[in-house]
């Protein structure tokens, strides 16, 4: 629950890693635009930075997104988010999160995604989520109460994350928020001493479609179809 859809065993060619650097670049730049150029006082910014040095992308890159999005070069941004709901194959909720320059672009082939989908269609589904601040963390202290520190921080919802997420020997939390109490979190859970790996605003869904092991691959090529345009920043289905 809360962490958008990811298409397991994926392998990056050059092409696929060249689309993925872009849009971390994106995410940096928008991140500082909104809170910053101080990862130490934007936990979002700090969250994409780490992301993007372990996808590999070099530090010259990543300080020219942090100081254009911050607005302190010549070059402006101007990136909006677009979103867009529909449905999958077998009827399974999907909201699609885009960070796009040119909107005129970007919805026509967003539509014609959904329409070239087998039974995707798209329609109204902000009703199947919940539209929220997410904060992932990990402790390196594997006993910490991560109940007592959601408390502290203003979260109103936490769960463990899964195991392949946290380092050996430590604790792995999720931490739901309020839009609004998001940055406050942030910076509480940092104080706590939780290492911040993504702090966001999600669409987490209520409840999660049952599928069969086909009807599962067939959505996945579809959400796969949505994830690999450019302008996509986030995908996001009612499926686990």
């Amino acid at each position: 629950m809360g962490a958008q859809w990811k298409q397991a065993g994926r392998e990056a060619n050059a092409q696929k890693k060249g689309q993925m650097v872009v849009k971390l670049v994106r995410e940096i730049m928008v991140a500082a635009k909104l809170g910053g150029a101080d990862p130490d006082l934007n936990p979002r910014l700090a969250a994409a930075i780490e992301k993007a040095k372990k996808s590999s992308v070099y530090r010259d890159t990543i300080e020219r997104a942090i100081k254009k999005g911050a607005g302190l070069l010549d070059e402006k941004i101007n990136f909006e988010t677009i979103v867009y709901e529909g449905f999958a194959p077998h009827k399974v909720p999907v909201v699609v999160e885009c960070l796009t320059d040119n909107r005129n672009r970007t919805a026509p082939e967003i539509r014609q995604l959904f329409k070239a989908g087998s039974m995707g269609n798209p329609g109204s589904v902000a009703f199947f989520f919940n539209h929220l601040g997410v904060v992932e963390a990990t402790h390196t202290d594997a006993n910490r109460d991560a109940e007592s520190d959601a408390i502290e921080a203003g979260a109103q919802e936490v769960e463990a994350l899964e195991a392949d997420e946290v380092p050996e020997g430590q604790r792995g939390a999720r931490f739901m928020t309020e839009i609004k109490d998001l940055d406050a979190a942030s910076k509480a859970l940092k104080a706590a001493g939780w290492t911040i790996i993504a702090a966001e605003i999600r669409y987490v869904a209520k409840n999660f479609t049952e599928l069969s092991d086909a009807a599962r691959k067939e959505v996945g090529d579809f959400l796969t179809s949505l994830d690999d345009h450019d302008d996509v920043h986030r995908v996001y289905a009612a499926m686990k």
